[in-house]
């Protein structure tokens, strides 16, 4: 089966492009001219120039092509010019699926993210979580609810597209890195003096990418399925990035108000003064407030998806980012 994939240059996608050609599938990536391309630069996938935002080059790559995986999007808690985010999550998005519905594509496997998931206070979310307006912080979480909202609005229009919502993956080939990568690498460099009272449901990466795989093969059109697995606080987080690295975990806890002070500061200096992204993002801060830990007994239930063991992802991530020379 010959499959596009968008976001083949990065975390996610990247990982996806690569399980897919392992697993004998005929795999077209869209690259967009000047980007790095070391995600899937020693595999066979085939590389076709071209834009999501351009529909005639997005046209021309999913000619031929029996199923879609879009994957690219903005992942940042912070940007110059914060409508480029909503241009390409949003609009991006609504110019890939179009695309893929006049070419007759098979599937579609469209991947979202755990930020349009209900959290529950005290609890797990999962997919029927309500969703409550004050969760949306910032335009990432917002222009990934609007982009899933233009996914689920396809598949009512008869393109058949799953959603999957990965939660927080970790592994290599993270090359940006995304933020979730730069909590290991921000251990690794020694940045990280405290924490703060939170959490996150961490998933090996490499699941992720079987996730979507298991997604195109069993996933129903129309449904929603989150890619995670563990729950784990921040502090539970550098406690095994201890034991893998031998570097020691942060031993002081701040008060949210006072990370959000911090995180106001570094935006004032970095982001407004020096024009560019914050050490501390501070939409990353407001987000972290609720923990996002989340059941993905649906997926793992109705899918298949694996489970791998945390601690070998972190350890993967750490070699990945040592030896391509991040620390």
């Amino acid at each position: 089966m010959r499959v596009l994939v968008t976001g083949a240059t990065g975390f996610v996608g990247g990982n996806l492009a690569r399980a897919l050609w392992q697993r004998g599938y005929q795999v077209r990536a869209l690259v967009r001219p000047g980007s790095s391309t070391l995600t899937i630069e020693d595999t066979g996938i085939e590389q076709i120039p071209g834009d999501i935002l351009q529909s005639e080059s997005v046209t021309q790559a999913i000619q031929g092509c029996e199923a879609l995986f879009h994957c690219a999007a903005a992942y940042t808690f912070w940007a110059r010019d914060p409508s480029a985010i909503y241009r390409t999550n949003v609009t991006g998005t609504s110019i890939v699926l179009e695309a893929a519905k006049k070419a007759g594509v098979a599937k579609v496997v469209y991947t979202s993210t755990v930020s349009t998931v209900g959290l529950v206070q005290g609890g797990q979310g999962d997919e029927n979580s309500k969703l409550h307006p004050h969760h949306l912080v910032g335009d990432y979480k917002k222009s990934k609810y609007r982009a899933e909202q233009v996914a689920l609005d396809s598949f009512t229009r008869g393109l058949p597209v799953v959603v999957v919502n990965p939660t927080a993956p970790i592994g290599p080939w993270d090359v940006k890195p995304t933020p979730t990568g730069r909590i290991v690498l921000d251990f690794l460099r020694g940045k990280i003096p405290a924490y703060i009272n939170t959490g996150l449901n961490l998933v090996d990466v490499s699941d992720v990418a079987v996730g979507h795989i298991l997604a195109l093969e069993k996933g129903i059109p129309g449904e929603r399925y989150l890619l995670g697995n563990q729950n784990l606080s921040l502090k539970e987080i550098f406690e095994r990035l201890q034991v893998i690295t031998g570097k020691r975990s942060p031993r002081w806890r701040i008060p949210f108000w006072a990370a959000i002070g911090i995180g106001q500061l570094d935006e004032l200096v970095e982001g407004n003064l020096l024009n560019r992204e914050p050490r501390i993002p501070l939409e990353g801060l407001k987000i972290s407030q609720c923990p996002m830990y989340v059941s993905c007994k649906k997926a793992v239930v109705q899918l298949g998806l694996p489970q791998s063991p945390i601690e070998g992802a972190l350890q993967r991530s750490v070699q990945w980012f040592s030896e391509h020379g991040y620390v």
